[in-house]
């Protein structure tokens, strides 16, 4: 198989997404675009606008301590804008833009580091909340600060109570409080886009189970259920729910619709890479569950399925295609990241 072929037929913008990008009025900034989701999103939308016809510009704001991913940016179209958001000299000279996407963050690196961590996820979202009062705002948020749950409790969804375990989890759900004050405080519209785990061929849960299988590794099973979502269809939502931005801020559990079996998905791989499972650890019967019923009410059900996800990733697995090298560490269970 034709590896960019396959990206390609996974990146083209759905009839849905189209016909909300019409309704959306002005340019649109996606601040922190150089993560793993970020550079696929401004492509999707960039394309979604030339596809209907609309000009609204599409800005990229990062750092960019890579230059790849700022000439990637750029190649699809995305303005980009080399900015420490930290930096409120440089935030505050940013233009002034209708729509933002909030997806700036820090997760990995936490242990040691945790003054950069709360600052970012916790301090930064203050100051962009002050910068953009008059824009609608769509900010990524984590799962990680929902409670872990037996399986039989079903997800959690968005009126259940925070209980985030460790440092990163206790800035995010800071960084949505913070937004809920300014969204109040200002009348700014905004939604919280709580999500657990965007997948993609090169990253994500899936990736990493497939990888183990495909390796001979031992998968841990302490955490034996698991949610994700094609990361194409995370990018659809995020861009639509500007769409759905309100005052007082709401909260949006963004995932797929199933309660995964890591054993399951494991036997699957193994079944298509013709490598057997192996497996460590006892299940602790409990697991971080993202019940998304709110988001497939308003966005229906994802586009790509689970069964899809698998056979796509194990040929990607297959032929050598790239990964983002980004771990998801979905088994830590102490908040340690």
């Amino acid at each position: 198989m034709d590896l960019k072929k396959l990206e390609e037929k996974y990146a083209v913008p759905s009839r849905e997404l189209l016909e909300d990008v019409k309704q959306i009025e002005g340019d649109i900034m996606l601040l922190g675009i150089a993560g793993k989701m970020g550079v696929s999103m401004g492509k999707l939308l960039v394309d979604a606008l030339r596809a209907v016809g609309k000009d609204n510009k599409v800005y990229g704001v990062s750092r960019f301590s890579d230059p790849k991913a700022k000439a990637q940016v750029e190649e699809s179209g995305v303005i980009a804008i080399a900015c420490d958001l930290l930096n409120d000299a440089e935030l505050f000279n940013l233009p002034e833009v209708p729509n933002v996407i909030y997806l700036a963050g820090h997760k990995f690196g936490t242990v040691g580091n945790e003054d950069f961590t709360w600052a970012m996820n916790t301090y930064l979202p203050g100051r962009v909340s002050e910068k953009f009062k008059n824009s609608k705002i769509v900010a990524f948020s984590s799962g990680n600060i929902l409670p872990f749950v037996k399986l039989n409790q079903g997800g959690v969804d968005e009126s259940g109570t925070p209980e985030p375990i460790g440092e990163y989890a206790q800035s995010c759900l800071g960084r949505e409080r913070i937004f809920q004050y300014f969204s109040k405080k200002n009348q700014t519209p905004v939604l919280i886009y709580r999500l657990n785990y965007a997948v993609d061929f090169r990253y994500g849960v899936i990736m990493e189970i497939g990888k183990s299988v495909l390796q001979g590794n031992p998968i841990d099973l302490r955490t034996e259920n698991v949610n994700v979502i094609w990361q194409g269809d995370a990018n659809e939502i995020a861009i639509r729910s500007l769409l759905h931005c309100e005052s007082p801020a709401k909260i949006l559990n963004v995932t797929g619709p199933e309660t995964l079996s890591t054993k399951w998905v494991a036997e699957e791989f193994a079944k298509l890479l013709g490598k057997p499972a192996t497996y460590a650890y006892e299940a602790e019967g409990t697991a971080l569950l993202n019940n998304a019923s709110e988001c497939h009410r308003i966005f229906g059900y994802p586009k790509v399925t689970i069964r899809e996800i698998i056979e796509l990733t194990a040929q990607w697995l297959q032929e050598g295609g790239e990964e983002f090298g980004k771990p998801t560490h979905f088994q830590e269970r102490g908040g340690q990241f």
